[in-house]
């Protein structure tokens, strides 16, 4: 299509948009914005080669299908101007004000994460998502439109990147969505991830529910007349619709959980919308008058609101057909709600920001922060988004009747801090129903739990507990407690961790030495002494394990900078040769080096050289099957020459994986998740079927040599479904 009959259909479209919505919006300004984000982005293009400036409005147009306010749309359309071209902030303060300005400073900062490794970037993103929410949740509303946008054209980007981003947005950002009760987004952007991660499995679900489809329509249609036939009499301004589960509602519930499409009794609901919550109540009677019900799947969700504050009554009842269906019940407010969740301040006016109801639905935001005060992993922030944020919560009770909602998979000491600090603190035991249980008793909805509590001066937490709880709130309160309870046992238990890992790894200078390094380790992670190093590794701030590639190569360069001026460790043999690829050639310079395909060397396997004729030296593992042996090697020794690692690699080394799972649908997403979780480059993916019902998938990564491989196999050898790992020749 010719670029300007593009951009005018663009235009056309995005602009009926604006006419047509219920919101009164002001159209000149919408306009003015419109117009300087189109001279702005000239000239650029996205991936697809199309216009770049099709993007901003784009999610402009989902900003207003959520029916957000006039500074959310003229923010969405300049959302990229700051940092991708030469207009300032100052020049949107003073054309479309304060407000927009600070939005769009706001998503600006949001992009600009100048940190060393993935996993910081991702949760310096995540900890500057969490603070914009808090000082003025449009931004992340914006953000979340911004990311859907971005996974609807994702078919664009390399086979790496739709991996990663489908996983971040499937473990950070659809949960946010869910948090926030912006229903259509989080829906569609859990379907989008989960098409590029399982594109098998997706294929199943949508096949599956296309088959139904004739069955679903006649079906849900039937139900909808007898429910109108039956309510209207009693409630007349009932408002009925008919839903299907969304594709990843189901692949969660069928690949994940493990269940068949049979017992999954959602994916077909119908929704009945009233007036009050008198009515609420007067419906479900009707409903349950009509249908059989299915013991244990009534919840009351008005009564006890969700903690994005969903409300709505939720019944499971069989047909005439025999078919189960949910019956969601709702007032118009609550449906808004349930919808378009803190969307729906600005459409339906149904607060104002400082009110109670708006405080309450970003209480959790705030919670989040304050729970991240405490701790000195700036990973926590990552952990507490997958684990606090989660899809399902559980609500149970105190003996006084008062509802907590904690993630699944909480125990009863999360549930003691979730109550209060100095109840966690004093914690010896629960009770559950009125039973005693074990201190870390995995909670279940509905359970009534009593706290027992010590009264002992000095009683406090167990360090054991770091590891039992499942949340991070109950996590940090832990650590904040050991460390201002326990500095000097934290010192002493950070210093003989610290020390034997460097006794592990070989690193051993003089006690003055040592103390200057240490020092400066400690100052490079933002400790003013030592003593406060170790304490926070002794409580559980700093993981060790995480630092120790960083340390080693700090280790390195303190070790050669004072090689000069004192002999601080038995120096290693001078070569005269140089590195080429990460290998030294002995008595050779400038040596060209090739990694044959036959056996894939990796820094740290024993390793050989071999001269080929005009290639340079052939580097072989000394168990390849090339490398010959006893007489044969003795024929050829003028050949084969010594070679070795270099002790300062900075290469990247391709390396194979042969992977056998389980042969179930669902598999392969959790094991490419699982090894994008891993941080590596995946190459390439191949997959078969074997006649004994497995599966093989052959992986090509790259990795920085044996240990990181041996890290890698390690890891994915534990994973559900995974029967073994192993390395192979790619």
């Amino acid at each position: 299509m010719d670029q300007k009959v593009f951009l005018e259909k663009l235009e056309k479209r995005f602009f009926e948009k604006i006419e047509n919505t219920d919101n009164t919006y002001d159209v000149a300004l919408i306009r003015k914005a419109y117009d300087l984000a189109y001279r702005a982005h000239m000239g650029q293009l996205r991936y697809s080669g199309e216009p770049f400036f099709k993007h901003p409005v784009e999610v402009a147009e989902i900003v207003v299908d959520l029916g957000m306010d006039n500074e959310s749309v003229v923010s969405a359309l300049l959302h990229d101007v700051v940092e991708d071209t030469d207009i300032k902030l100052g020049y949107i303060a003073k054309e479309f004000g304060k407000d927009v300005s600070l939005i769009v400073d706001g998503l600006t900062k949001l992009g600009k994460v100048p940190l060393s490794t993935k996993e910081e970037q991702q949760a310096e993103n995540v900890r500057k998502m969490l603070i914009a929410m808090s000082n003025d949740i449009r931004v992340i509303i914006i953000k979340l439109a911004d990311r859907l946008n971005n996974m609807r054209t994702l078919q664009y980007m390399s086979p790496q990147k739709r991996l990663d981003k489908s996983v971040e947005t499937l473990e950070i950002y659809a949960p946010i969505a869910h948090r926030l009760g912006i229903r259509a987004v989080k829906e569609e952007l859990e379907d989008l991830a989960i098409r590029n991660l399982d594109p098998v499995a997706y294929k199943e679900v949508e096949t599956m529910l296309a088959e139904k489809e004739k069955l679903q329509n006649g079906f849900l249609n039937k139900v909808k007349l007898q429910l109108d036939d039956k309510i209207r009499p009693y409630i007349p301004d009932v408002k009925i619709e008919g839903r299907i589960k969304s594709v990843h509602g189901i692949y969660r519930k069928a690949y994940v959980q493990g269940k068949s499409f049979d017992e999954i009794y959602d994916i077909y609901a119908v929704r009945l919308i009233v007036n009050s919550v008198g009515d609420c109540y007067n419906a479900l009677g009707l409903v349950h008058e009509m249908y059989r019900t299915i013991p244990g799947r009534f919840k009351d969700y008005i009564s006890n609101p969700k903690p994005n504050m969903y409300q709505s009554l939720h019944t499971t009842v069989v047909g005439r057909e025999g078919i189960p269906f949910e019956v969601q019940i709702r007032t118009f407010e609550m449906h808004q709600t349930a919808e378009l969740g803190i969307a729906a301040h600005w459409k339906y006016k149904l607060g104002v920001k400082g009110t109670d109801k708006f405080e309450e639905r970003l209480a959790w935001v705030r919670q989040l922060l304050d729970s991240q005060n405490d701790a000195d992993d700036i990973e926590e922030i990552v952990r507490t988004i997958k684990n606090d944020i989660m899809f399902e919560d559980v609500l149970v009770f105190t003996p006084k009747g008062d509802v907590i909602t904690l993630p699944v998979g909480s125990n009863t000491i999360d549930f003691a801090y979730a109550i209060h600090s100095a109840v966690g603190n004093r914690m010896v035991g629960a009770k559950v129903d009125g039973r005693i249980v074990p201190i870390d008793y995995v909670i279940k909805s509905g359970e009534i739990i009593e706290v027992l509590t010590s009264s002992q001066q000095g009683k406090g937490p167990s360090r054991d507990w770091i590891k039992m709880v499942h949340t991070s709130q109950a996590r940090n309160k832990i650590r904040a407690w050991f460390k201002k309870e326990k500095r000097e046992e934290n010192i002493e238990q950070g210093r003989e961790e610290y020390e034997r890992e460097l006794r592990r790894n070989k690193m051993v200078l003089p006690k003055e030495r040592a103390d200057e390094f240490n020092l400066m380790i400690a100052e490079k992670y933002h400790y003013k002494t030592v003593e406060d190093f170790f304490a926070a590794i002794g409580y559980g701030g700093i993981y060790l394990s995480k630092i120790m590639p960083r340390i080693r190569e700090d280790f390195k360069a303190f070790v050669k900078t004072n090689e000069d001026e004192e002999n601080i460790l038995t120096p290693m043999p001078s070569y005269s040769s140089k590195s080429s690829h990460g290998v030294i050639v002995e008595g050779v310079e400038d040596c060209l080096v090739k990694f044959p395909r036959c056996c894939n060397p990796l820094p740290g396997d024993s390793i050989i050289g071999f001269i080929t004729r005009g290639y340079g030296v052939s580097v072989h593992k000394m168990d390849c099957v090339n490398v010959p042996k006893g007489s044969a090697m003795e024929q050829q020794k003028d050949r084969w020459i010594p070679v070795r690692w270099d002790t300062e690699i900075k290469e990247q080394y391709r390396a194979g994986l042969m992977i056998v799972t389980e042969n179930i649908v669902g598999q392969y997403a959790e094991t490419i998740t699982a090894l994008a979780k891993l941080n590596v480059i995946i190459h390439t993916i191949n997959a078969r079927e074997t006649k004994d019902g497995r599966a093989i998938m052959t992986v090509a990564i790259t990795v920085n040599g044996s240990e990181h491989l041996k890290n890698v196999l390690t890891r994915l050898a534990k994973e559900k479904g995974v029967i073994s790992v192993e390395r192979t020749v790619m």
